[in-house]
Formats: C-alpha cells, sequence, structure tokens
C-alpha cells in the first residue's frame, strides 16, 4: 500500500488522486490557520520553493480537530495562507485526521508511522515526508519546523 492509493477532496470540490503526485517527494502536513504553530506556512512555502523544480510537494490539509483553529470554509482558509504566507503549494479541503471520521489517508499514514505514544496525530502541524514510491519515510512532531527538514528531503530527493 501507498499514499499512491488514496485522493483527497480539492479546495474547489473535486477529487484529487494522489497517484498524480507519483514519482515526487511529499510533505503531507495537517494544517491550521489560527494555532501557534500557523507561522510553519511560511516555512513549508519556502522548502516548497526550494525543492519543487526537484520533484518535490507539500500538501497541506487543513482540520478544526484541535482547539478549533481553523474554523473557517475553504475557501477562507486558501485565501489566508495565500494572503498571510504567499502559500502556493496545495491545499486541500478541510478534513478530520483522528477519530472515527478520519480520513483514510491520515488512517494510513498513522499507521504507518506512529507518534510518541499512540500512533494518533496529537496536534495541527504533524508532519508526514513520503518517498517517490509513496510510502512513509518519517513523521516529524508539530513542534519540528519545516526548515529542519530539509537534510531528510534532500536525501529522499538523492
Amino acid at each position: 500500500m501507498s499514499v499512491h492509493q488514496f485522493s483527497a477532496k480539492t479546495q474547489k470540490g473535486g477529487e484529487k488522486p494522489l497517484s498524480d503526485y507519483k514519482d515526487n517527494v511529499l510533505l503531507i502536513v495537517n494544517t491550521a490557520s489560527e494555532c501557534g504553530f500557523t507561522p510553519q506556512f511560511e516555512g513549508l512555502q519556502k522548502l516548497y520553493e526550494k525543492y519543487g523544480s526537484k520533484g518535490f510537494e507539500v500538501l497541506g490539509f487543513p482540520c478544526n480537530q484541535f482547539g478549533n483553529q481553523d474554523p473557517g470554509t475553504d475557501d477562507e482558509i486558501t485565501h489566508f495562507c495565500q494572503i498571510n504566507y504567499g502559500v502556493t503549494f496545495p491545499i486541500f479541503s478541510k478534513i478530520d485526521v483522528k477519530g472515527d471520521n478520519a480520513h483514510p489517508l491520515f488512517a494510513y499514514l498513522t499507521d504507518e508511522a506512529g507518534g510518541m505514544l499512540n500512533k494518533q496525530i496529537k496536534w495541527n502541524f504533524t508532519k508526514f515526508l513520503i518517498d517517490r514510491n509513496g510510502e512513509v519515510i518519517k513523521r516529524y512532531a508539530p513542534q519540528t519546523k519545516p526548515e529542519n527538514i530539509g537534510a531528510d528531503i534532500e536525501k529522499a530527493l538523492a
């Protein structure tokens, strides 16, 4: 199994197969617009700009499950990310990343790369690095700043 077997709803309402990202290294992130970690959007965008031409994509998945920190509509979230952080990487439709209604992609990601105490995602900006074959390389805690992931991205791109 790989992330390429999943699809996700885009901001415009259509389904995007993640197989469209085959042969790319991915950083999949559950995001929030009103979180203490929200400034990480800037670092994520810098990674996207630095490595995008080498086959790297950042995929943002807004989630409102942690402290009601992403209450806006999909359009409001996208606008916020673009205006405040210059985000040009894909931001998908808002989803759940844990619990009974967790998106199947995040159920798979957490099964493949559990956290410190359990598999469940505990907060916004949990990050998953995915290789070109769609397999999970590593999970990063919300506190891990995007700029600290560059070496792992370079290794995955090599």
